[in-house]
């Protein structure tokens, strides 16, 4: 049973059908983040650290998030994270700061121009059930992007790959573990001796997991779901498609961001091992999206 409605006030705004943007690593979440910092009206923050802290407890104990103080801490997280102040901007990470076109320390945007936040945070999915119970009328974009392409970035991310040293499972790790996509005690040491491919293909099958089932929780009004193909080939249409389902006008121009999105670049960034890993560790969800046939 989800919670009566909660009203949370920010800088004297009362937060209204919140948008979050949930995907797995390298899904695009950031491109679309660029778009909506720059819509009239939103304030949406990106990677702030104490939003961060709360998601990724989340993501590494699946049963805080079922705790009755979870809304709490989340939504109060994200309250600290929407605060309108001098020098806000400067707790934020370099890439929200670049993504807004912020020079200073903010705030990036005038508290009486706000009538709608968002989050963009990394890694945002984990705490996607927590969210909704915070905030009923919440809305979420999620990102779906081409496994191979995933993982190709993700091998060149040291962030993503921090996340897949065998420390990072312990004895003690809860199961399943969606973030990690590792289902099972039983499954632990052949992680840890998995090739860095596996790991980030198992990333990316467990994040369309958790995607595919909040697609089927959520209605239509509160759920759209956006491919990162679809906003490089088509950035005017997908713009307008946002902009009907959030009721605001969402820029496309900023949907090319500061290099044109990349689809397909797998097939000469990742060594054929690899690519055969990932299509063998997530066929069934290449193949359910139409990134793979038979």
């Amino acid at each position: 049973m989800r919670l009566p409605p909660h009203i949370l006030v920010v800088n004297g705004i009362k937060v209204r059908r919140p948008v979050f943007l949930v995907g797995a690593p390298h899904s695009g979440t950031d491109l679309l983040a660029r778009a909506l910092k720059r819509s009239p009206g939103f304030h949406l923050t990106t990677g702030r650290a104490c939003v961060a802290h709360v998601v990724y407890a989340f993501a590494r104990r699946p049963s805080i998030g079922g705790t009755s103080g979870a809304v709490r801490v989340l939504r109060d997280a994200l309250a600290e994270s929407w605060q309108l102040l001098d020098g806000s901007c400067g707790l934020c990470s370099d890439s929200c700061r670049e993504a807004g076109g912020v020079t200073s320390t903010g705030p990036c945007v005038a508290a009486g121009e706000v009538t709608r936040f968002g989050d963009a945070s990394p890694d945002l999915l984990y705490a996607a059930p927590v969210l909704l119970r915070a905030f009923p009328d919440a809305r979420f974009v999620q990102l779906i992007r081409d496994g191979r392409d995933v993982v190709a970035d993700m091998l060149g991310d040291p962030a993503c790959l921090a996340w897949f040293k065998p420390v990072m499972l312990p004895e003690d790790t809860e199961f399943p573990n969606a973030f990690l996509g590792v289902n099972r005690d039983e499954h632990r040491d052949r992680w840890k001796t998995m090739p860095v491919a596996g790991k980030s293909a198992l990333r990316w099958r467990s994040a369309v997991r958790l995607n595919a089932a909040l697609r089927q929780e959520l209605p239509e009004a509160q759920l759209i779901t956006v491919r990162y193909e679809d906003l490089a080939r088509r950035p005017a249409q997908e713009a307008a498609r946002l902009s009907e389902f959030l009721k605001t006008r969402v820029p496309k121009v900023a949907l090319y961001g500061p290099q044109p999105p990349e689809v397909g670049g797998w097939r000469a960034r990742l060594r054929a091992a690899d690519a055969e890993l990932v299509e063998k560790v997530a066929r069934q969800e290449l193949t359910r999206l139409g990134y793979l046939t038979s």
